[in-house]
């Protein structure tokens, strides 16, 4: 478990923030583009508009985030990814593009950038071993869902969950701190 506030610090690839910043969804385009090279520039960016909780079991190629506003529950969002690892600056994973947005109240959901998957597919981006582990994380997801199982087990729990305002926004180590890194193998 982990949460998140607005202001939390972050580093994501460098024109996937500005893609971000601008609204220009094409420009997310050339950040995959960019991305098939293997070598990224990671750039600083703060968390923005909602606080989050986000539940992710050791070794899962998914993590389940609920999004809150003001008014409280926004909805789940299943976001697909590596398996996250410890790291001396905190945590790493890699996102795989695709996801699920749920419903606040878990009566429906529907999928989310599949034509990006399918684009950074075809770029290498995301190899057929990971598409793999994609598909059976999809199928954990579905029957996490069906069951009521996993955090969405005690729903009305999380729906009430808020970020204290007493607690300090996440901090990042400096990138001096960070330096020597590079792309994560196989993507």
């Amino acid at each position: 478990m982990t949460a998140c506030p607005p202001g939390a610090e972050t580093r994501w690839p460098a024109l996937y923030v500005k893609a971000r910043d601008d609204g220009d969804r094409s420009a997310r385009t050339k950040a995959f583009d960019a991305m098939a090279t293997g070598v990224w520039e990671l750039a600083a960016a703060a968390w923005r508009e909602t606080e989050v909780l986000l539940w992710k079991p050791p070794g899962a190629w998914f993590s389940v985030n609920a999004f809150y506003t003001s008014a409280g529950l926004r909805n789940w969002y299943v976001n697909f990814e590596h398996p996250t690892h410890r790291t001396p600056c905190g945590f790493d994973t890699f996102d795989l593009v695709v996801d699920l947005v749920v419903h606040p109240d878990l009566t429906g959901w529907q999928w989310k950038d599949e034509d990006e998957y399918a684009h950074v597919r075809r770029l290498g981006i995301i190899t057929d071993t990971e598409h793999q582990a994609v598909d059976i994380a999809r199928g954990q997801v579905l029957a996490m869902l069906a069951e009521r199982s996993g955090p969405f087990a005690d729903a009305a729990a999380w729906s009430a969950w808020r970020w204290d305002p007493a607690w300090p926004a996440p901090r990042l180590p400096r990138p001096e701190e960070a330096a020597g890194r590079s792309a994560p193998a196989g993507g």
